[in-house]
């Protein structure tokens, strides 16, 4: 089943868990506690007779049955994966660690009222249900022959989309970037980095740093660190000991952090892993968040840059709805492509009169659209057709989409292009390293308790 990659990042580090989900222990004894879930209707936690409290988290509880559920999710997807899980021990207080950053972003979402009502969640499984060539029937039997209720997996997704939307809001609406970095960073890239085109895949193990660390602290996290750097000197698994040690979000999914391009990646990280090959282990590498391990997982790209090829192309889109089936959006336009065909009408003229998109009142017309400018689906079937050539309706995750190709050009891209790109890599990198520094200062802030040791 093919999920969103935001949901399967978690579903990796906590194993089909987004963490905190009221419910998760069956009611056999009720005590009442604040929920951390954002449904106005949400059922209020639970503590089963015979469970035991093993972290409070400001005014909240984390129960041993939660902690154990999430444990063993967690084992079962890492041994998907083909890693063996660490020690149980050691296992609990990395995915409790889990739990407890957020719980806390769950309390900061409610008091700050960023919530998902069910409309919203609604509509964004019924998106991954279509994405997966489903109906909710199918997709919940799925879910169900997995061992995941749909009740749970919605409080998935709808904590899923309140993190994302926490990001943007305290994270990403505040970064800034000066014309004076764009110009720094594009003589970087053209003389430092004349490879900016490569894009690397790393894998990193964070001993996350307390904020106003005392000089002990530092020292005791240099320390594990380091233990961890000998282990993998030794041979160890680095996926293995990421899940035994590292304070990443993606711990548990082997500490991979994907492909990127360099000029995506902090410079730190950069020039740690610069003299790697594949499967490289860096030295411990010190940033303001703690202390990182990196490894690379591998390379591609770094051709040298060539001129980019253009497109000029216009669509009609159909949105779907609760008016709107995708069959009924799908078939609209099979019909409006048949009038073209016979030139029996204009395309910017059905355009104009169907297409619900703001391009609508030109025509359809998108102008010229660079390489990565649209979502893949619709630029894998514009790419696909000859000038003048119209597609077969193409679904993507706005509705059902007619293209049609108008023209091509292959030209150097333009210096505005250029600072463009280089003003949207800075951000992502600025962004990565102020959500990280965020997710750190909240989990500092918060009155934690961690009871794991009271057997």
């Amino acid at each position: 089943m093919k999920l969103p990659q935001c949901l399967m990042d978690r579903f990796c580090a906590v194993s089909c868990a987004i963490i905190v989900l009221a419910g998760a222990v069956p009611a056999i004894a009720q005590v009442d506690r604040i929920s951390p879930t954002l449904s106005n209707t949400a059922p209020r936690s639970r503590i089963v007779v015979g469970d035991r409290i093993v972290a409070v988290v400001n005014d909240e509880v984390i129960t041993m049955r939660e902690l154990a559920e999430r444990v063993r999710l967690a084992a079962t997807q890492l041994r998907s994966q083909g890693v063996t899980p660490p020690p149980e021990e050691v296992f609990e207080r990395q995915v409790l660690e889990r739990l407890i950053v957020d719980r806390a972003q769950l309390q900061f979402a409610r008091e700050n009222a960023v919530r998902v009502d069910d409309v919203q969640l609604d509509r964004a499984i019924a998106r991954i249900a279509e994405e997966n060539r489903m109906t909710m029937s199918q997709f919940r039997d799925v879910l169900e022959k997995d061992g995941i209720p749909l009740a749970k997996f919605r409080e998935d997704v709808r904590n899923d989309i309140v993190f994302s939307r926490l990001r943007e809001r305290e994270v990403e609406g505040r970064v800034t970037i000066s014309e004076g970095e764009v110009d720094n960073f594009m003589v970087q890239s053209e003389s430092a980095r004349s490879d900016a085109t490569v894009e690397i895949n790393l894998a990193q193990i964070l001993v996350r740093v307390p904020e106003n660390a005392t000089p002990e602290q530092l020292a005791e996290r240099r320390k594990r660190a380091d233990a961890a750097l000998a282990q993998l000197r030794a041979g160890a698994d680095f996926a293995q000991v990421s899940a035994a040690v590292s304070d990443a979000p993606e711990a548990l999914a082997g500490g991979v952090l994907g492909f990127r391009s360099a000029d995506r990646l902090p410079e730190l990280f950069l020039d740690a892993v610069v003299n790697l090959r594949e499967g490289g282990i860096s030295d411990v590498v010190k940033s303001a968040n703690g202390f990182h391990i990196l490894r690379v997982v591998g390379r591609r790209g770094g051709e040298t840059r060539a001129p980019v090829t253009q497109t000029r192309v216009r669509h009609i889109l159909i949105r779907t709805n609760e008016l709107v089936s995708q069959e009924q959006a799908r078939r609209r336009l099979a019909d409006l492509r048949e009038r073209l065909e016979n030139k029996a009408a204009d395309f910017a003229d059905l355009a104009r009169l169907h297409s619900n998109d703001g391009s609508a009142s030109k025509g359809g017309d998108l102008g010229w659209i660079y390489p990565g400018d649209t979502v893949p689906e619709f630029e894998k079937t514009m790419n696909g057709l000859k000038p003048g050539e119209l597609s077969a309706p193409v679904q993507t995750q706005f509705g059902w989409h007619l293209i049609q190709v108008l023209e091509r050009r292959s030209e150097d891209v333009s210096k505005e292009r250029q600072r463009q790109a280089a003003r949207q890599a800075l951000r992502e990198r600025k962004a990565d390293e102020a959500y990280q520094e965020w997710l750190r200062q909240l989990r500092d802030r918060a009155f934690v308790e961690i009871r794991l040791d009271d057997r």
